[in-house]
C-alpha cells in the first residue's frame, strides 16, 4: 500500500522537484498539490492523504495556519512543513498547529523520503539543529496583542496608522510595543519587529 501525499508549495519548480523526487519512492504515491494556502484544505478533501507537506509561505494562508485548519479538519493526516528558515519560534508554532515534522527544504532527498514514512508510522520528525535552538531559544515572550501589533508596525507603519488597522487607541498601542521591546530588549520597535520575524515569533 502507498503512502499518500499531498504536496503544498508556491513556487512551481520546487513543487515540481519535490513532486518528482518523492514519486520515485516506490511506497508513496503523489495524490494532491498545492500552490495556495487556501486550496490546502479543499485538496485535502478531494485526495484525503496520509500525508501533507505544506510550505510555511504561500499566498492565500501561510502553512501554519494550513496545519491548524488540517488539523481541525482532518486529523488523520499527518502534517510535516517544509521551509527555507530555520527559525526556532516557526517549529515551535507547527507543533502547536497540529504538525508532527519539521524540516528544512534543502534536506537530502533520501531524508525527506523517510521523514513522510516515519510521520505515516506515527513518528515525531524534527530537523535535529533546529530542536536544539527552539529548546535553547525558550518560548516566545509575546503576547496575542503584542505580536499583532508587531506585526502591524513592521513596515514603518504610524502608531496612529496601526491603531486604526487593529481597532486599538493609540496610547494601547504605545503600551503594547513598549512591553514588546521591553521583552525583546530591544532599542525600538523596528529593532523588537526585526529580531521576533528572525525568531519566527511573527
Amino acid at each position: 500500500m502507498s503512502i499518500r501525499v499531498l504536496i503544498a508549495e508556491d513556487q512551481a519548480m520546487v513543487r515540481g522537484a519535490l513532486s518528482a523526487l518523492l514519486a520515485l519512492e516506490p511506497d508513496i504515491e503523489i495524490v494532491a498539490e498545492a500552490a495556495r494556502g487556501d486550496e490546502v484544505l479543499p485538496a485535502a478533501l478531494d485526495a484525503l492523504p496520509d500525508v501533507a507537506l505544506l510550505d510555511i509561505e504561500m499566498p492565500g494562508g501561510n502553512g501554519l495556519e494550513s496545519a491548524a485548519e488540517l488539523t481541525r479538519r482532518v486529523p488523520t493526516i499527518k502534517i510535516i512543513m517544509l521551509t527555507t528558515f530555520g527559525r526556532a519560534g516557526y517549529l515551535r508554532r507547527a507543533m502547536t498547529a497540529g504538525a508532527v515534522g519539521f524540516l528544512l527544504k534543502d534536506a537530502p532527498a533520501t531524508e525527506l523520503a523517510d521523514a513522510v514514512r516515519r510521520a505515516f508510522a506515527g513518528e515525531r520528525v524534527i530537523d535535529p539543529d533546529l530542536a536544539i535552538t527552539a529548546l535553547r531559544e525558550g518560548e516566545n515572550p509575546l503576547t496575542d496583542r503584542e505580536r499583532d501589533v508587531l506585526r502591524a508596525s513592521a513596515g514603518g507603519a504610524s502608531i496612529e496608522t496601526v491603531a486604526d488597522l487593529l481597532h486599538l487607541s493609540p496610547g494601547t498601542v504605545r503600551n503594547y510595543l513598549s512591553n514588546a521591546i521591553r521583552k525583546l530588549a530591544t532599542k525600538n520597535r523596528v529593532e523588537a519587529a526585526r529580531l521576533a520575524e528572525l525568531k519566527g515569533w511573527l
